[in-house]
C-alpha cells in the first residue's frame, strides 16, 4: 500500500532533513548552509524593502534584483552543498569546490545589493571606475560559477549518484538543466558586454529579456527534481514507481524550461 506525505507534513520533513543534514555536515558544508541561508535571509529582506520603500520592479535599478539573486543564491547553494553529496567524486575536490562556489555566491549577492543601495545597475554599467569594478567581477564570477558547476556535472554523469531510487536520474537531470541555465545566463552576460562596449548602454539592460524566463526556471532543478526524489523515499511506494514519478517529474520540468524559453522569445 502507498502511503503519500500530506504537503505540510512533507514540508516539514523536508525542513526536518535540511536541519539533520547541517548538523551531521562537515565544517565547509556547514559554512556553505550558513551562509547560503544568510543569502536567502538577505533576499526576503529586501523583498520586505521593496514592499514598505516602493519602487519600480522591473529595470536594471530596483529591489527586485537583491531579493531575486539573494533568494535563488541561497537556494541553490543550499541545493547544491546537499546535492553534491551524492555525487561520486573526492572529499577534497568536493570541499574545494564548494568553498569556491560559497564565496562566489557571497560576492555575487553582495555586489548586486551594494549596487541596489548605491541605485546604479549591477551589470553592464560602466560609466564610473566603481561601477565598472562591481560590473567585471560580477562578470568573472559568473564564470567561476560556469566553471564550478560544470565539474560538478560531469562528476555526476561520470559515475552514477548515490541515493535512494530515483535520486540518481534526478541528480543528473538536474545538473543537466543546470547548465542550461548557466549557459543561458552565460550568453545573456555576452550580449550585454557588447551592447556595452559598443556604446548601447541601455540596449543591454533589454536585449537579454528573451532569455531571462529560462534562465530562472532552469537554475533550480538541481533543488527541485531531488527533492522530489527525497520525498518519494519516504513513502512506502515500490522502487520501480518512484523512479517513474521521478522520470515524469523530469519530463514535465523539461517541459516548463521549453516553455519559459518561448514564453521569453515571445514577450522580448
Amino acid at each position: 500500500m502507498s502511503v503519500a506525505l500530506p504537503a505540510p507534513a512533507a514540508a516539514r520533513a523536508a525542513a526536518a532533513a535540511v536541519v539533520r543534514a547541517a548538523r551531521a555536515a562537515a565544517p565547509g558544508e556547514r559554512a556553505a548552509y550558513a551562509v547560503g541561508t544568510a543569502l536567502t535571509a538577505s533576499g526576503l529582506f529586501h523583498l520586505g524593502v521593496f514592499l514598505v520603500a516602493g519602487g519600480p520592479w522591473d529595470g536594471p535599478v530596483s529591489w527586485r534584483k537583491p531579493f531575486t539573486f539573494g533568494v535563488s543564491f541561497g537556494l541553490t547553494l543550499i541545493a547544491l552543498t546537499w546535492v553534491t553529496s551524492y555525487v561520486a567524486m573526492g572529499a577534497r575536490a568536493r570541499t574545494l569546490l564548494l568553498a569556491l562556489f560559497t564565496a562566489d555566491c557571497a560576492v555575487e549577492v553582495a555586489g548586486i545589493t551594494v549596487q541596489a543601495w548605491r541605485r546604479r545597475p549591477s551589470h553592464f554599467d560602466m560609466e564610473t571606475p566603481a561601477d565598472s569594478a562591481v560590473a567585471m567581477v560580477l562578470a568573472a564570477g559568473g564564470g567561476l560559477l560556469v566553471v564550478v558547476l560544470t565539474v560538478f556535472a560531469v562528476a555526476a554523469f561520470r559515475r552514477r549518484p548515490s541515493g535512494p531510487a530515483g535520486m540518481p536520474l534526478a541528480v543528473r537531470a538536474g545538473f543537466a538543466l543546470l547548465l542550461v541555465g548557466l549557459l543561458s545566463g552565460a550568453a545573456m552576460i555576452a550580449r550585454g558586454v557588447v551592447d556595452t562596449r559598443t556604446g548601447r548602454q541601455q540596449a543591454a539592460y533589454h536585449s537579454t529579456g528573451a532569455l531571462k524566463p529560462l534562465h530562472a526556471v532552469s537554475l533550480h532543478a538541481v533543488l527541485v527534481l531531488p527533492v522530489l526524489a527525497w520525498l518519494l523515499s519516504r513513502t512506502a511506494r515500490p522502487a520501480a514507481a518512484r523512479r517513474r514519478i521521478v522520470l515524469a517529474g523530469v519530463l514535465l520540468y523539461a517541459a516548463a524550461a521549453v516553455a519559459a524559453l518561448g514564453w521569453g522569445a515571445a514577450t522580448a
